[in-house]
């Protein structure tokens, strides 16, 4: 079966792993400090903090916002679970924005119109989370205009986009928000096996965060509660969780990143051939905006014909296709349906959800590969 996307390990990222194996320090050593600083000097941030996941990520991020009961987030109707979820452990309440019919991202003027009515009914969202689905930066540009006029703090969830850039300048730099969170994940553009890390420019944030991961304790005297008792002491300050990378997945990461503009460029490659391969069928295939360079992460097509969508994955499945569907609005998750969330509030999301199709795009995949992929959705339709 070929996979929708898979890792890409080469010699150098087992024997940096190995390395690590073979050193004096398998977690809290000096890989993670050093992959840290690799990525914010990449993305022109002045603080990053490296996480086990994109969601412990997203939690320490709403927790360091002070995100809790009583208070509202936001994100897109089409993300994977966590950009939602990670409300919900602070105890906040969750609602959703429908997308762009074109970037498949948030709709800036969805977002605009629901603004307005929240403020009538005093319910603004305390945080948004925009997604940058498939690796295209979201329009932060009119998001962050929106939250300056309503009063809202921003997260970027760029798990798929690492390496893409808006607006000439690199996703993860938080020119628009308070802090951007990318995911390492073996499906991603770069991975540590399981891992997050979240961005900011903001020295309280990054200290918050710091703490957050490490059980909320800490050994600075400066944060201290009292009297700093000698070398030995330290204090938990605040409640905090065990969401630490090791060295081992750290080390796997260095090495990963320095392939990173290579891997991007070979999936650019790729995408431009699905474009030429799949441009007389009867296919939307997926729009860049002028604004941005995607990560591309995934590749979606949509099909003309709604009814065809469930025949068409089963198809390609026979075939030896991995096609998936990122993802399922939100929404319909059973678990948010206690909220009664009306499926029509979202017709974009809806139409998105009845048509579109990830079909296979990573690093490695070969031409043969991609042929393969283009002769079965010929076959299929």
């Amino acid at each position: 079966m070929l996979p929708y996307a898979r890792q890409d390990i080469t010699q150098e990222d087992i024997d940096s792993v190995v390395k690590v194996l073979k050193s004096d320090f398998l977690t809290q050593g000096p890989q993670v400090p050093e992959f840290e600083k690799v990525i914010s000097k990449f993305c022109n941030t002045k603080y990053a903090i490296a996480v086990n996941s994109a969601t412990s990520a997203l939690h320490i991020a709403c927790l360091s916002l002070s995100l809790g009961p009583g208070d509202w987030i936001w994100t897109s109707a089409i993300s994977f679970l966590a950009s939602a979820n990670c409300g919900l452990y602070c105890g906040a309440k969750v609602d959703f924005i429908d997308i762009d019919p074109l970037t498949y991202n948030i709709s800036p003027r969805a977002l605009e119109e629901k603004l307005i009515e929240a403020k009538k009914k005093g319910r603004l969202p305390k945080i948004v989370i925009p997604v940058h689905l498939c690796g295209q930066s979201c329009d932060m540009k009119a998001i962050h205009k929106l939250s300056v006029e309503f009063g809202f703090r921003i997260i970027e969830d760029a798990s798929h986009a690492i390496g893409g850039r808006y607006l000439k300048e690199p996703i993860g730099n938080c020119k628009y928000s308070d802090i951007t969170v990318f995911s390492f994940h073996p499906v991603k553009i770069i991975t540590t096996g399981e891992g997050g890390m979240a961005m900011t420019n903001n020295v309280e944030l990054a200290d918050r965060m710091l703490l957050l991961r490490s059980h909320g304790s800490t050994r600075d005297p400066k944060q201290m509660i009292g009297n700093f008792e000698g070398e030995w002491y330290y204090q938990q300050i605040e409640l905090g969780y065990n969401y630490r990378m090791t060295d081992i997945h750290a080390a796997l990461g260095i090495s990963q990143f320095s392939r990173i503009e290579n891997n991007i460029s070979r999936r650019h490659e790729i995408a431009k051939r699905y474009n030429l391969l799949l441009s007389d069928l009867p296919l939307k295939l997926p729009y860049q905006s002028p604004d941005g360079y995607s990560a591309f992460h995934l590749y979606v097509i949509r099909l003309d014909d709604q009814n065809l969508h469930k025949h068409f994955f089963t198809s390609m499945r026979k075939k030896g296709v991995n096609v998936n569907l990122h993802y399922i609005p939100l929404y319909r998750q059973p678990y948010y349906q206690c909220d009664r969330l009306i499926f029509s509030d979202f017709p974009e999301s809806e139409s998105y959800y009845s048509e579109a199709i990830s079909i296979p795009l990573f690093n490695a995949m070969s031409n043969q590969d991609q042929d393969f992929v283009v002769q079965s959705i010929k076959d299929s339709l």
